[in-house]
Order: structure tokens, then sequence, then C-alpha cells
């Protein structure tokens, strides 16, 4: 372990783990909070507490599932263009969550906290899986249990904080979706099945990370472009209904 932290690759897996967690965790944040709306102001806290750690927890193991799903062949390139889908769908305007009923009891709460980070927590597991590739083989679990671990307290206590930044400068979606792209571009490369021929006939792609750019420019391009035809689709549309009424 001790090598492992005096490896560069493993800050930037750190890095990349921690990030990706803490933009894909909003919709859960806002979930958590949902969840426990109902509760008696004194057992808002615990539901909170509680739920989330459980759902760390849960997490974490399905992560590391997910890693070791990942070394069978076909299945980083899948993870991969899911991952590129997820880091575009990240920079659409958001729908809300208004549909998660509140809990009327402190376990009510807390199953509706797991249930809900169970349905939410794919694109999650993915990617953070995804950002573990890039560390030493052999500190993938620690990195994994330590990225998580560290972004426990932020997504508990600083949610708020982090949605109100998304929204109030986007380009931290736009870099996060980057980031994204470049994970998966990076993933798929690397994938059993294609390994051996890229490493014959374009081992460019790997050597210079250009399928991680190219991923990442992807995925930018195609958001911004989403979410301004979106943007611009809504204007009309209550442009068109104040001009019927």
């Amino acid at each position: 372990m001790a090598e492992s932290i005096a490896d560069p690759a493993f800050w930037r897996a750190l890095g990349a783990i921690i990030w990706v967690n803490l933009l894909l965790s909003g919709d859960n944040a806002v979930v958590i909070a949902l969840a426990a709306r109902s509760l008696p102001q004194r057992e808002q806290g615990t539901a909170v507490f509680l739920g989330s750690s459980a759902a760390i927890a849960m997490r974490v193991l399905l992560t590391v599932f997910a890693v070791a799903l990942l070394q069978l062949p076909w299945l980083k390139l899948a993870g991969g263009l899911l991952l590129l889908w997820i880091g575009v769908k990240l920079q659409l305007p958001d729908d809300g969550e208004e549909s998660i009923a509140g809990g009327e009891s402190l376990l009510q709460a807390i199953k509706t906290i797991l249930v809900a980070d169970l349905v939410m927590s794919l694109d999650n597991v993915i990617a953070v899986a995804a950002a573990a590739e890039d560390g030493p083989p052999h500190a993938r679990i620690p990195l994994l249990v330590l990225g998580l671990a560290l972004s426990i307290p932020i997504v508990i206590f600083g949610s708020t904080m982090m949605l109100g930044l998304m929204e109030r400068f986007r380009v931290i979606i736009v870099l996060g979706g980057g980031l994204l792209g470049y994970i998966a571009g990076d993933l798929m490369v690397n994938d059993p099945a294609i390994r051996v021929w890229i490493g014959a006939h374009a081992s460019w792609l790997r050597d210079y990370r250009a399928a991680g750019a190219a991923g990442a420019a992807l995925v930018v391009g195609l958001g911004l472009w989403l979410a301004r035809r979106s943007e611009t689709g809504a204007r009309r549309s209550v442009e068109a209904e104040r001009s019927n009424s």
C-alpha cells in the first residue's frame, strides 16, 4: 500500500473518484432530503445520517462488484458507452425529484433512501468503478473505499452547497461531463476483447490518451448542443403559451 501512495496514478484516480462521486450524488442528496422532510425535526438528522451511511455502504459493495465485472471482455466497452451517455445527460436540464414521497416514520424514511439510492446509483457505480481503473491494479479496492469514504461527509452535509455551486457555475458540470467522457474513452480502449488489437494497430489511442480526449470532446460538445437545444425548446414553449393566453 505504501508503494501505491507514492504512485501519482493513485492520487489521480482518487481525485477522479471523489469528483465523479460528488457530481453524480447531487440527485441522491435531493432524494435523502425529500425522504426525510415529513419526519419530526428531531428525527430528520438521524434519518439523513443512517440512510446515507447505509446507502454509501451498499454503494461500496456494488462498486467492488462492478470493478470485478469490468475485467470481463466487452463489459468495459459497454460501460464506456454508458458513461458517455451519463456524461451527456449530466449537462441536460434537471427534471427534479418531486415524485419521491416523504417517510412517515424513521424506518420508512431510511427504507425510502435505500431503495431510491439503489435505483439511482447505476451511473455512480459504473463511473466510480471506471475511475478506479486508472489507479494501480493492486490498490483499486482501497481506492474505492477511501474515495467513497472521503465523499460521505460532503454528500451528507455539503450536498446543498454543492448543488448550489453547480447551478451557479455551469462550468463545473461541463468539466465533470468532460471527465466522464475521458474516463469512458480510456476505459473502452482497455477492454480485454480489443486490447491486443489496439496495441498492435492503434496503440496511440492508449499511449497518448487520445481515446480519453476524444471521449471528453464528444461528451462536452454533444452535451452543450443538446442542453442549448432543450433550453431553446423550453423558451419557445413558454412564448407560445403566453401568446395563446
